[in-house]
């Protein structure tokens, strides 16, 4: 008896289809367009024609649905971005006050006179430059108005030269980013004499 030629040829695997149908893309989270084998569009005013009142009702119900997702989703979007952002800024800022002293000790040898001509008057400079980028700036002048809210008073000194408390000497330099405080300027203030009360 002749044996069959299926039996002798070896059996193909038939090969596995996945149609992915969702809706949302997997990896970039956007909507898919609708698929070309058929799947529905969604439905115009002229299609809500051949509906019942209960199924316009539901229709309308999913439209606001989605609408309000839509709009749920914009707001957590830029939430998340806000939140991206004031969490870069805080790092800088705790960056920043964590070199402060280093900056500190740069500015009184610079004042000493003991970075002139050195490596190191390169090395202030090139720090500076550096925090200047993120937009830092120095708080604190001789001769501007005192300012509690950048400056804190060491010393107040009365003077007859001012009508208002004024810087007379800058302590410890102090620095903002941006509008925020970072560190506030430690100075010496002259302050107006008061009159004897007689």
């Amino acid at each position: 008896m002749a044996k069959h030629k299926k039996d002798d040829e070896p059996q193909e695997p038939e090969e596995t289809v996945v149609n992915d149908k969702r809706r949302i893309d997997p990896e970039t989270g956007e909507l898919r367009s609708p698929s070309p084998e058929g799947e529905p569009e969604p439905l115009g005013e002229e299609d809500l024609s051949i509906l019942d009142e209960a199924e316009r009702d539901l229709v309308s119900e999913y439209r606001e649905r989605a609408a309000r997702a839509e709009a749920e989703l914009a707001n957590f979007r830029s939430r998340v971005e806000r939140d991206r952002q004031t969490n870069r800024e805080a790092i800088i800022v705790e960056v920043i006050r964590s070199l402060l002293p280093a900056l500190d000790d740069l500015d009184r040898a610079e004042s000493h006179g003991d970075l002139a001509g050195t490596p190191l008057e390169l090395v202030a400079q090139k720090v500076r430059q550096s925090f200047e980028r993120y937009g830092m700036a120095p708080v604190g002048q001789v001769g501007e108005e005192f300012d509690p809210a950048i400056h804190e008073a060491m010393v107040h000194m009365p003077s007859d030269d001012v009508q208002v408390d004024t810087v007379a000497d800058v302590i410890e330099v102090g620095y903002q980013l941006g509008e925020k405080l970072i560190r506030p300027a430690k100075v010496a203030v002259h302050s107006p004499k008061q009159a004897d009360a007689e």
